[in-house]
């Protein structure tokens, strides 16, 4: 087709394959090959010029509009490989907004400031969900369903920690607060279908909930944020998500006894390539990581050669413990590749 337009837009067997680096023979024998497949004479050839035949006429405004599009589409194609255009589709729990994605995508965009970006701050089971859907290309939450075609790497670890009122009775207690500490204070906790309301139902011995009646319940900080402020009660959170949004205005305390960590995965559909754009903006967010300091007691789950695998959650003050087994099932961790 590319041969056909450059005959029919110069005129000339010559100056086409001179256009397209070709000899004029296999020019000639390459037009010939289209008129047998079309079954018609596409050009009348006379002693001066090359002239469409009437079947060829409309044929040129066709194969110029499929050669603009064909040409368009792999330019499109180049450029995404360049990342100077595409859309990344990110899903995070929200503590990991404002200091981990946040000044990752500030560094993308200064070399990539084509690229469409929607961020959804979700709770786990719907960050994991949109994964497995493929609506979204990756997430960083708490592992919650632990889904078989889903990959966990571990990033990033925070402390749980006491969060209550600026007035509460706990603000005065002296040295480590444990949580034994917690057993007589009216408690606010997140439900089982949030990744850290789910971690926290891991450790029965914690007793959290054993109050002897039902206790508030919330589905995010945000509503959790709205108990909160009815006053006397307190919660438990990692301490990125106690020091992100509204959450800021209480105290947070580090619980000992045990030592209990989140842990934050990037998490990535099993065996989904990733387009170059999204390679990239991975490459950035590991960096951004690895370059964090120790913010809010947090720890970052990576060595000098790059991410390690860890299936633990610490709870211990000196050796961490291993969740049970059945927390895990199907669950694959490993380095970022």
């Amino acid at each position: 087709m590319r041969c056909f337009f450059a005959v029919a837009q110069t005129g000339s067997f010559t100056l086409a394959a001179q256009q397209l680096f070709k000899t004029q023979s296999s020019l000639t024998a390459t037009i010939k090959q289209l008129e047998d497949l079309a079954g018609v004479q596409l050009f009348d050839r006379t002693t001066r010029r090359v002239e469409l035949t009437k079947d060829a006429l409309w044929f040129k405004e066709v194969a110029g509009r499929i050669l603009r599009d064909f040409d368009n589409a792999v330019s499109d194609l180049q450029a995404v490989s360049r990342s100077e255009r595409g859309h990344i589709k990110i899903a995070v729990a929200p503590s990991m907004m404002p200091h981990v994605l946040a000044p990752a995508l500030v560094a993308f965009r200064r070399s990539y400031p084509e690229v469409a970006i929607s961020v959804h701050d979700e709770g786990s089971d719907k960050i994991e969900r949109s994964i497995l859907e493929g609506t979204t290309d990756f997430g960083l939450s708490t592992p919650l369903n632990n889904f078989p075609d889903l990959d966990y790497t571990p990033v990033l670890a925070d402390p749980f920690g006491a969060v209550y009122p600026k007035d509460h009775p706990l603000a005065r207690h002296k040295g480590k607060l444990t949580w034994a500490d917690l057993r007589h204070h009216e408690y606010v906790g997140l439900t089982k279908d949030t990744g850290i309301g789910a971690l926290i139902y891991r450790f029965p011995e914690l007793r959290l909930d054993d109050q002897g009646s039902e206790y508030d319940h919330a589905s995010s900080t945000t509503s959790l944020y709205a108990l909160l402020k009815l006053g006397s009660r307190i919660t438990v959170l990692p301490s990125l998500a106690a020091h992100t949004g509204q959450m800021t205005e209480f105290e947070f305390r580090e619980l000992h006894e045990p030592r209990i960590e989140r842990e934050i995965c990037l998490i990535t559909r099993h065996l989904r390539s990733f387009s170059p754009t999204t390679r990239r903006i991975l490459e950035i967010l590991m960096k951004t990581i690895r370059e964090m300091d120790s913010i809010y007691g947090a720890r970052i789950l990576n060595s000098e050669d790059g991410l390690k695998p860890s299936r633990r959650n610490a709870v211990s003050e000196k050796e961490p413990r291993s969740l049970p087994p059945q927390e895990h099932p199907g669950v694959r961790r490993h380095t970022l590749g």
